[in-house]
């Protein structure tokens, strides 16, 4: 039997305050595996500058991905543009697509239907969230969402990162898959992730 070790880091409690070390692990982590896609949620854009500076000269490329438009409020987006279109100058990609675990699903469960219940897609979103992390779940949907907007090649690990509620704290090494074959995504690796959720 072989094994490879690895450094794994856990942060005391979740939240913002962990997104510099998480985009530091997340470089280092790709450094050593040879990733060449890092993945970062990002609402409003303060963990996509802290990532775009953190994979500066390393020549990992960084994909951000933002909410859907018309999460919060229809109609609008969160993310600041003009930030979007800086980043995009610097090579960094930034895409938004329906987001996976909830989208239409959630429209019927809590929406203007209100049929109550749960779906098999939301049990798979509260079960990622509640026994791992609520970033292992966002760092899943976001490989998905890039998977399926051509981003990024199904066959390549990728690093995938995502955050409770604002900041990132949640650092996978993921094999991605698209939507339509999700139990072919692998989380190969969790990198950091906070120990009290």
């Amino acid at each position: 039997m072989s094994y490879t070790a690895k450094t794994t880091y856990y942060f005391d409690e979740p939240g913002p305050g962990n997104t510099k070390d998480s985009a530091s692990f997340a470089v280092e982590r790709a450094e050593e595996l040879g990733i060449k896609t890092i993945i970062v949620a990002s609402t409003k854009g303060g963990s996509a500058e802290i990532f775009a500076d953190a994979v500066k000269g390393t020549g990992v490329s960084l994909i951000v991905v933002t909410h859907v438009v018309g999460f919060s409020t229809p109609g609008v987006w969160e993310f600041p543009k003009s930030l979007a279109d800086k980043l995009e100058s610097e090579g960094v990609r930034v895409i938004k697509g329906t987001h996976v675990f909830s989208g239409l699903e959630r429209a019927i469960t809590r929406g203007g239907a209100k049929l109550g219940g749960a779906s098999r897609t939301e049990a798979i979103a509260e079960a990622l969230r509640k026994t791992v992390a609520v970033g292992l779940k966002v760092a899943v949907e976001c490989t998905l969402i890039a998977a399926d907007q051509g981003e990024i090649p199904v066959e390549d690990e990728i690093i995938s990162v995502g955050g409770t509620i604002s900041g990132s704290d949640t650092v996978c090494v993921i094999r991605p898959s698209h939507t339509s074959g999700y139990f072919d995504l692998q989380v190969r690796e969790i990198v950091a992730m906070p120990r009290n959720r």
